[in-house]
């Protein structure tokens, strides 16, 4: 995996379950447990190399620069304190300031996220918040340190249509306003259409295709993303007509693969998919594919067929 991603930039990173989505998030953080994980290449955050950092530099970078939030608040939160210590908690770790201070900072952050009634909310328990309000109070945790970089770990997945959208909209409306770079998780194409600048389309723990959110949605290349799109609801006016269900599963990653990592599971593969890995080269200004056939002509028929 290779991307560069730009100050108050988002990009979306998508692909189904298994594609490396979340490792991809978790190496950036030098989260990944080595043995057997190991970190290969250049992790570059603001011109230092994140790869060369020892634990104890990390641990500056976590939180303050650099914030996560994850998938699953009621995993991430601790049940047995109240999310007025676990947020204050988070800010005197970031910040040398008095726990008086910090618990003011914790309602103002709590009001930022939308809570209301912030000071009765510090003495409640995460069992005491619906799943929606728990994922505003990550989100405030991973605000506490006035970090410019957030990495949103599929941070909808848990909860209903109406609140995702909420959750999306208030993550919208923070990283306007503090100027973040956002690097979004997700397997939903509509999410990344309303929030994402860029996208990058992952499979087998490869990017396959990155583009413009509007290019890649007004011409997508590679045959994978077709069956994405195709999958899902997005901008269908065919309603009727069956959704789209890709063939064979993801190829098993402890094996190395030869060729082109969708080859078993794309029906216009070749002799060459199976045997050369394709590059991932730019056929248009900002638009990237890996695939030995794709052309800006035979994207375009393929659409308007």
């Amino acid at each position: 995996m290779s991307f560069h991603l730009n100050k108050g930039e988002v990009i979306g990173i998508v692909g189904e379950s298994g594609s490396g989505k979340s490792v991809t998030a978790a190496s950036i953080l030098k989260l990944i447990p080595s043995p057997p994980g190991e970190i290969m290449g250049e992790i570059l955050y603001k011109g230092h190399d994140l790869v060369k950092y020892k634990e104890k530099d990390m641990r500056k970078i976590r939180g303050n620069e650099i914030s996560m939030i994850f998938q699953d608040p009621m995993t991430s939160l601790n049940p047995a304190y109240t999310v007025g210590n676990q947020l204050v908690e988070a800010i005197r770790l970031h910040k040398k300031i008095s726990k008086k201070d910090a618990i003011r900072q914790a309602v103002e952050l709590l009001q930022v996220v939308g809570i209301h009634e912030a000071e009765k909310r510090l003495n409640m328990y995460p069992h005491q918040f619906s799943g929606g309000m728990r994922q505003r109070v990550m989100i405030a945790i991973a605000l506490a340190g006035n970090p410019s970089l957030l990495i949103a770990d599929e941070p909808t997945t848990a909860l209903d249509v109406t609140v995702q959208s909420q959750i999306m909209k208030l993550m919208k409306q923070l990283q306007l306003k503090f100027n973040a770079s956002i690097i979004l998780i997700t397997h939903d194409l509509g999410v990344v259409w309303e929030m994402c600048d860029k996208v990058i389309v992952m499979y087998a723990g490869q990017a396959l295709e990155e583009a413009s959110v509007k290019e890649l949605y007004d011409h997508p290349y590679h045959p994978y993303t077709w069956g994405l799109f195709d999958s899902q609801i997005i901008r269908k006016t065919n309603t009727k007509k069956p959704l789209h269900v890709i063939p064979g599963n993801p190829p098993d990653l402890s094996q190395p693969i030869k060729g082109c990592p969708f080859a078993e599971r794309c029906p216009y593969a070749q002799d060459i998919c199976f045997t050369e890995k394709p590059e991932l080269v730019e056929k248009v200004d900002g638009h990237k594919v890996a695939c030995h056939f794709q052309t800006k002509s035979e994207s375009l028929s393929r659409k308007e067929g």
